[in-house]
């Protein structure tokens, strides 16, 4: 493989670091079946980049909805 050739998947560091994450805690959210799916290859685990996209973007949160003010003031 050339060096301009580039792998869709990534060590556990390298998804670490795209997502932002410290690698013990992609591998403690490995071991509690909370991380992005992964694979082993040769017994080595990878990360495809399309399914770190895809489980980041599970993640996305919409901003919490303002409360209505509550006029009753408890008169």
């Amino acid at each position: 493989m050339s060096e301009t050739t580039t792998s869709p998947y990534l060590t556990t560091e390298e998804a670490a670091q795209f997502l932002r994450l410290g690698k013990r805690t992609l591998d403690n959210m490995r071991w509690r079946g909370e991380g992005p799916k992964y694979r082993k290859h040769g017994g080595r685990i990878r990360y495809h980049i399309d399914r770190l996209k895809e489980w980041s973007e599970r993640r996305e949160n919409d901003p919490p909805k303002k409360r209505p003010d509550n006029d009753d003031d408890g008169n």
